[in-house]
C-alpha cells in the first residue's frame, strides 16, 4: 500500500514517520521549493510528545524544546489569576515541550528523509480521480503536469488546503475570522517566571498578550504573541501567514500595561521580524474525507491558536491513521475508521476554542479590578476559578489516567 501525502508541514512529516513505522510506503509532496525553520513557537502537549516519542524522537525533543512546568494567566499588571500544571507536572508520563516550530518541523524533517526518503519539494497538488482501485493524482511541477497512482491520498496541506477544497465546495466552507489580529515573533529576553512557563497577560477580552520561551540552547529565546480584538466576527477570504507586522501596530496596544513580568517594549525591540495575520479556522465538516482520499491536521480541523493544541492534534491524527492503514486491508475502511475515531473530538475542540476561555477569565477579572488585585480569591469565588480552569483545560488537556494507561498505537 503506498500513500501520498500532500504537505510537509508538522502533520505531513508525522504522518510519514508514522506510515513508516508501521511497515507502510509512502511519500511526501510539498509545494515550497525549499523547506527550511521558518515560524515562531509552538507547545507539543503530553498526548503528541509520547506519539514522537515512540516514534524514537523523544531525546531529541528533549535537547531541542523547554519542557513546560506551567501554563499561567495574569492581569495587566503581572498578577497571576491562575497556574494550571502542565506536562510532568501535572501527573502525565509524558512531558510539555515548548519549542520552535521551525526547528520541530527540521527534526522530523531529517528523521523522514533517514527512514523514508526526501521529500518531494516544488510540487503543487491540482486535483485527483479516484475509483475501487486507488487514487490518480494531478500534480505540477515547474510548470509541468503529471499524474500519478497511489492507494491513498491525504491532505495535510494546512488551512487552505487544496486538498480540502477538492473534496468540499470552497463557498461553502469558509475562513471564519474571530475579529481578533494576532502578532507574532521571537526575541532575546530576561527570564519569564520560571523560565518554562507559558504565560498569558491580559487587559480585557480585546488584548492579551503571552510568552514562552522556547529553546533548551539558548533559555533567553522566547517566543511572543499578542492577540488584538480589531473588528467584528466575519468571513475573509484568505489569511496570508507570511505578512509582516509592524512593531509601532504592536505596541501601541500595551502601551499603558503596568506588566512586571515582561518587559513588552525591549522584547519588541529585541524581535528582528514580526508576522501578523488574523486569528482564524472553519466550520467543523461532517465528513473529512471520500473513499481512499481524507484529510489531517489544520487541513481538515483548524482551530484557533489559544489551547496550544493544533499541531499536537496533527501528530494524533497522523498516528491513528497509520494505525489504521496498517490493520485494515481495504485502505477505505481503514480511512473510515480513522475519520470515526478522530473527526467527533476535534470537531468539539474546534468550537470549544472559540469560546476564548482565557479571554473570558482576563475580562471577568479586569471588570472587578481594573486596578489589580492582591489575591485572586478577592476577585473570584472559588467556584468560578475552578470552571475557568476546567474550561482551559478543555482545549488543552487530553485525560491523564486515559492518557497514561491507554495502549499503544503503534503497529
Amino acid at each position: 500500500m503506498r500513500t501520498m501525502i500532500v504537505g510537509g508541514g508538522i502533520g505531513g512529516l508525522s504522518t510519514a514517520l508514522s506510515l513508516h513505522a508501521a511497515g507502510l510506503d509512502c511519500v511526501v509532496i510539498e509545494a515550497a521549493r525549499t523547506l527550511r525553520p521558518l515560524g515562531v513557537g509552538i507547545n507539543v502537549q503530553p498526548h503528541a510528545v509520547r506519539e514522537l516519542t515512540e516514534l524514537g524522537l523523544g531525546p531529541a525533543l528533549a535537547e531541542l524544546g523547554v519542557e513546560t512546568t506551567f501554563m499561567s494567566v495574569a492581569d495587566r499588571h503581572g498578577n497571576i489569576i491562575m497556574a494550571l500544571p502542565r506536562g510532568r507536572s501535572a501527573g502525565y508520563r509524558w512531558p510539555q515541550y515548548s519549542v520552535h516550530r521551525g526547528e520541530l518541523q527540521m527534526l522530523l524533517l531529517a528523521a523522514v528523509e533517514q527512514r523514508v526518503g526526501p521529500v518531494r519539494t516544488g510540487v503543487r497538488f491540482e486535483g485527483f480521480e479516484q475509483d475501487g482501485d486507488g487514487v490518480l493524482v494531478t500534480l505540477r511541477q515547474s510548470g509541468l503536469v503529471s499524474r500519478e497512482r497511489v492507494d491513498v491520498l491525504v491532505g495535510a496541506d494546512g488551512v487552505q488546503s487544496s486538498v480540502r477544497a477538492r473534496l468540499h465546495d470552497p463557498a461553502g466552507d469558509p475562513l471564519r475570522w474571530g475579529g481578533i489580529r494576532m502578532w507574532r515573533g521571537v526575541g532575546e529576553s530576561d527570564q519569564v517566571l520560571d523560565g518554562a512557563t507559558v504565560l498569558a497577560g491580559g487587559s480585557n477580552s480585546a488584548a492579551k498578550f503571552v510568552t514562552y520561551h522556547i529553546s533548551a540552547r539558548n533559555p533567553r529565546l522566547l517566543n511572543w504573541v499578542a492577540e488584538v480584538k480589531v473588528a467584528e466576527p466575519g468571513i475573509v477570504a484568505g489569511a496570508d501567514w507570511s505578512r509582516t507586522g509592524s512593531h509601532a501596530d504592536v505596541a501601541r496596544h500595551f502601551a499603558s500595561w503596568k506588566y512586571p513580568l515582561v518587559d513588552i517594549p525591549a522584547l519588541l525591540a529585541a524581535t528582528k521580524r514580526i508576522l501578523e495575520y488574523p486569528m482564524v479556522d472553519r466550520d467543523p465538516l461532517p465528513r473529512w474525507g471520500e473513499g481512499r482520499v481524507t484529510l489531517l491536521g489544520d487541513a481538515a480541523h483548524p482551530m484557533y491558536p489559544i489551547g496550544s493544541n493544533g499541531g499536537s492534534q496533527a501528530v494524533l491524527d497522523a498516528r491513528f491513521l497509520a494505525r489504521c492503514l496498517a490493520t485494515h486491508d481495504d485502505p477505505a475502511a481503514a480511512l473510515a475508521a480513522y475519520e470515526a475515531e478522530r473527526r467527533p473530538p476535534t470537531s468539539a475542540l474546534v468550537l470549544a476554542h472559540r469560546s476564548l476561555p482565557i479571554e473570558k477569565t482576563i475580562s471577568l477579572v479586569a471588570e472587578r479590578a481594573p486596578d489589580g488585585f492582591r489575591h485572586v480569591g478577592d476577585v473570584l469565588t472559588a467556584e468560578e476559578l475552578a470552571a475557568m480552569e476546567a474550561a482551559q483545560r478543555g482545549i488543552s488537556d487530553a485525560d491523564v489516567r486515559a492518557l497514561n494507561e491507554r495502549e499503544s498505537w503503534s503497529v
